[in-house]
């Protein structure tokens, strides 16, 4: 599975979100300033292209729809980045959250549930 671009996952975003939806809907669904019709659709193409995205036609117009999981995606771009930069070790990257971020005693706490329950 390829990566997205910072615009491609804000596409794949709202489409997840929407489920459905016709490059109107996605652009209403996208911060200001809009980008313009003919843009939306060449990226939503795009997306097609890499096989995130299929579509219907319903009448003159195509309506899209998500064909990777959110779930997936995301479990992919994770597991990508604990490969690049965390050795390809999870607990590095736990390392990272907990020392780095700052975690406060609440979100270890829970973090500390999280592994329980595994």
């Amino acid at each position: 599975m390829q990566r997205l671009a910072r615009r491609e996952a804000q596409l794949m975003e709202v489409l997840w979100r929407l489920k459905r939806a016709f490059v109107k809907d996605i652009i209403e669904e996208l911060p200001d300033p809009k980008p313009h019709y003919n843009t939306v659709s060449t990226m939503v193409k795009i997306l097609e292209e890499k096989g995130f995205v299929a579509h219907e036609k319903l009448g003159n117009a195509y309506r899209f729809f998500p064909v990777v999981a959110e779930e997936d995606y995301q479990k992919k771009a994770v597991d990508d980045v604990v490969r690049r930069f965390f050795d390809n070790s999870p607990m590095n990257l736990v390392n990272y959250f907990a020392r780095e971020q700052q975690l406060d005693a609440t979100e270890l706490e829970r973090l500390l549930r999280l592994i329980k329950e595994q």
